[in-house]
Parts: structure tokens; C-alpha cells; sequence
């Protein structure tokens, strides 16, 4: 089975034999979603009205006026107009054709967020250097007398998170061991900075490649 596809605000996923719009399904008659589904695995090929019906209705006899039928009935669905087409083109005096840009469904990736917790507040953690002190514009800003100013770093990097000290005078710890070089950090690890106590958290959601080229 091809892969999903995309086209307009429609995501045609044949192997799975469902259509959506902007993420809803579309309910589609068994025989409109076939006719879809062929047309856009053919693409740009304009197909014969004699070999779309026998695709649809091998070994059966049906009349010109069953597809034309379905695909007015297709075409309603996508909203797609006969004599301004998006999708669905009439090769006139010959059969049909999909006539829409379509292009493969981007693929859902994870996308890991990354925070801090302490004293029941939360820090968000950015992409790239995130610095841990009392310092004012510190990403993540800790009141208390055994923290430095810039105490520590958290280098972030796609899904990647990395712990740095930055010379602290009551040193830096993870999971009970001094940080004496950048280490990696997971989900639930507990730093010590001073006498102050932090948890990290990462957490993975799901977001669209496409969406998030296109802001």
C-alpha cells in the first residue's frame, strides 16, 4: 500500500482506508473512497472511464451515469468544483484524473519538553544554554544563599539535555555524584545545586515536521 498522502487540507491514508480533514475523519462511501484512492495512486494520469469501472466493479456490469454519479458525490466531499478542480480534473470525452499537489504525509516525530521543578515552581527549558543561579535573567533563577550567581548550565539540543557546573563555589551534584564535566540528564534526575534540590523532567509529545516548518 503507498504510503499517506497530502493534499489541500485532506490526508488520504489508503492502506488504512480512511480520509481526513484538518485531522477529522471524512466519512466516505466504500466505492468513493476506492475511486479516490485509485485516482491519487495514479496521479497525474488520467484513467479511461472504462478502466476506472473496472477497477471499481470488476466483472460487473455498471452504466457511464454509476460514476459519474460517484464522482459528483467525491467531489462534494472534497469540495472540489467541476470546472475550477483542486483535485479531481475531467479528461473530457475520455475519464478522470487527480489533478491536486499532494506529497507525502510528514511523519509525526517525538518532541521532547524539557523543565525544571523546584519548591512547586516551574522552569521552562529552551534550546540551547539555560543557566541555573540567583542571578536575575537566569533561566532558572533559585533564591538561596547557597546557589551562585551562575551555578550551573543546562545545554539543551534537540532531545538531548546536558548538565554543566560553571565553577560554583558549593559544587554541583547529580544523582548523589559531583558534576565534574558535562553529563547527560534524564527524566526524574535529581540535581543539587549548593544545598538546594531540583528535579529534571523530560516529557515527549508528538508534532508534525509540516507544522513546524510552517510556524
Amino acid at each position: 500500500m503507498p504510503p499517506p498522502i497530502r493534499f489541500g487540507e485532506f490526508t488520504l491514508d489508503a492502506a488504512a482506508r480512511q480520509l481526513l480533514r484538518d485531522g477529522r475523519e471524512v466519512h466516505l462511501e466504500p466505492k468513493a473512497f476506492d475511486l479516490l484512492a485509485l485516482l491519487a495512486s495514479e496521479r497525474p494520469r488520467a484513467l479511461s472511464k472504462a478502466a476506472i469501472r473496472a477497477r471499481l466493479w470488476p466483472g460487473t456490469f455498471v452504466s457511464e451515469s454509476s460514476l459519474t454519479t460517484l464522482v459528483a458525490a467525491l467531489r462534494a466531499i472534497l469540495q472540489d468544483a467541476p470546472r475550477r478542480p483542486r483535485f479531481l480534473r475531467t479528461v473530457y470525452g475520455f475519464g478522470y484524473a487527480f489533478c491536486g499537489e499532494a506529497a507525502p504525509d510528514a511523519p509525526r516525530r517525538p518532541r521532547t519538553r524539557f523543565r525544571i521543578l523546584w519548591d512547586e515552581r516551574e522552569f521552562p527549558l529552551a534550546e540551547g544554554e539555560n543557566v541555573l543561579g540567583r542571578a536575575e535573567d537566569a533561566a532558572v533563577a533559585l533564591d538561596a544563599a547557597s546557589v551562585s550567581r551562575r551555578h550551573a548550565r543546562i545545554v539543551v539540543s534537540g532531545a538531548l539535555a546536558v548538565l554543566e557546573d560553571l565553577g560554583s563555589k558549593n559544587g554541583t551534584s547529580l544523582r548523589g555524584r559531583t558534576v565534574h564535566g558535562p553529563v547527560e540528564l534524564s527524566d526524574g534526575d535529581d540535581i543539587r545545586l549548593g544545598r538546594i534540590r531540583v528535579t529534571f523532567r523530560a516529557s515527549a509529545r508528538a508534532a508534525s515536521t509540516a507544522t513546524e516548518a510552517g510556524g
